[in-house]
């Protein structure tokens, strides 16, 4: 049985609203913004800060400075604050407060990592959605973003979160054998819910058959 679902995604595909009204009705908890929440709450920093190293690698200049500072006797600079709030001290939270949102169970549970973090359980559920281009800029100027700003995003975000997942994980993204759906989200919002919960009804049903249907 599925206590977790996990939501990668394509920026401008559509996965925040389709996450919301999946939690919704399945009447689990939605670990989104929460997420972000959480991990400001715990480090002790503005979500804004979190924020910024949100599926992300730091700079290349960052992770120089870093490992200098590891290997140098000037403990006294400010990189030194072994507190210090960057991307792997955020990865390390995540992975914890993963495992606490797994014990758990009965989440949605949206990027972040989450599909490679969960990849051994057998109680989750992977999806990835994507979408063409020009849907996606359909999506960002509907919630009143600018042409220019949509084109940005849509050019950018994802070459972030491919180099934060190969950094950290040391795979392409996005894998695709370790998703049970990848789904065009071009097909719309509720067909996409819609083929989520089948997937999910009809593994937990039919798990043997499910395994076998792959096998040539």
């Amino acid at each position: 049985m599925f206590r977790i679902v996990t939501i990668e995604r394509e920026f401008g595909s559509g996965a925040g609203a389709i996450s919301v009204e999946l939690a919704r009705r399945l009447g689990w908890k939605l670990w989104d913004q929460q997420l972000t929440s959480e991990i400001a709450k715990r480090a002790q920093v503005t979500e804004s800060a979190v924020a910024l190293c949100d599926e992300r690698v730091d700079s290349r200049l960052y992770r120089f400075a870093k490992a200098f500072w590891r290997g140098s006797y000037e403990r006294s600079i400010p990189l030194a604050d072994a507190h210090a709030f960057d991307t792997d001290r955020m990865m390390a939270m995540v992975e914890e407060i993963m495992q606490t949102i797994a014990a758990e169970g009965n989440a949605v549970i949206v990027g972040r990592g989450a599909p490679y973090f969960l990849r051994e359980r057998e109680d989750t559920f992977r999806v990835f959605t994507y979408a063409s281009h020009d849907e996606k800029i359909r999506r960002l100027l509907a919630m009143g973003k600018s042409r220019e700003e949509s084109e940005d995003l849509v050019e950018n975000v994802d070459k972030e979160r491919s180099a934060y997942i190969k950094h950290y994980f040391n795979v392409e993204w996005p894998r695709r054998c370790l998703y049970h759906l990848m789904i065009n989200t071009e097909i719309g919002d509720e067909n996409v819910i819609a083929a989520i919960l089948n997937g999910m009804e009809n593994l937990t049903a039919h798990p043997v058959e499910a395994a076998l249907r792959g096998v040539r």
